[in-house]
């Protein structure tokens, strides 16, 4: 990689990084790992809900409301594992030390998880009383704001890895 430009470095590794890590989510010993963390987010969603009043059943990655006949499942997509496989990749391209891209990638995961769980639990709230605003929500305003909330996390890591 010596005769690539340091733009064209990172979009190789980026690439390179994103195409492995996805291969690897999609593969059969990935598959119980990322159906137990859908249903783990399931779990703390609903625990949440509970918390806050709400009335939720939880079973696996499915959580529902059998009062008001709504369930919804956190699936591939959902569970926000695609935007953080982007958002390491870019990590990793990036020229930084090793300790700021492990940093950096611990980061990225919390922020995005952290950001996923306020939208699965917007969205079940959702689900149950606004149909409508559940399926324009979940299709369109939460993708936007996990894509942007890993951008912001990867302008800011990458602003205070240039800084260092």
């Amino acid at each position: 990689m010596g005769m690539l430009s340091r733009s064209q470095r990172f979009f190789v590794l980026f690439a390179v990084s994103a195409l492995g890590m996805f291969l690897l989510l999609l593969s059969a010993p990935a598959r119980p790992l990322v159906e137990g963390f859908s249903g783990a987010l399931a779990a703390m969603a609903s625990w949440v809900v509970r918390l806050s009043g709400g009335i939720c059943e939880q079973r696996e990655a499915v959580m529902s409301n059998p009062l008001r006949g709504f369930a919804m499942e956190v699936r591939d997509g959902c569970n926000g594992v695609n935007v953080v496989i982007l958002l390491w990749a870019a990590m990793l391209g990036y020229p930084a030390s090793g300790r700021m891209k492990m940093w950096g990638v611990g980061l990225g995961f919390g922020a995005i998880q952290a950001l996923n769980l306020v939208r699965i639990i917007s969205l079940f709230f959702w689900g149950q009383y606004y149909r409508a605003l559940f399926d324009f929500a979940h299709l369109y305003v939460w993708e936007l704001l996990i894509i942007l909330d890993a951008m912001v996390v990867f302008a800011m890591w990458a602003r205070r890895v240039r800084a260092r």
